[in-house]
C-alpha cells in the first residue's frame, strides 16, 4: 500500500516548482496536473473513454481513486 499522502505529494510538487531548474530533456513536457474535483464535479465516479474501451475512474469512501476497465 502506498504510505504516501495527498499533502507529501502536494509538498514535494511545490518544493520542485521552488528548487532551480534541473537539465532536462527539452523533448520532455512538464506533467499536467488536474485537481480531482475539476474533473469530478461533485460526483463519485467518471467514465474515461480510451482507445475505444470505457474506463471507470472512481473515488473511494477513504478519499482514494480506483480505476477499473
Amino acid at each position: 500500500m502506498n504510505s504516501h499522502s495527498h499533502d507529501d505529494f502536494h509538498h514535494r510538487f511545490r518544493r520542485a516548482q521552488v528548487e532551480a531548474p534541473r537539465q532536462v530533456d527539452p523533448m520532455r513536457r512538464p506533467t499536467r496536473v488536474v485537481a480531482s474535483s475539476a474533473l469530478f464535479s461533485g460526483e463519485h465516479e467518471i467514465g474515461i473513454s480510451h482507445a475505444g474501451s470505457l474506463y471507470r475512474l472512481k473515488i473511494t469512501r477513504q478519499g482514494k481513486l480506483i480505476l477499473n476497465k
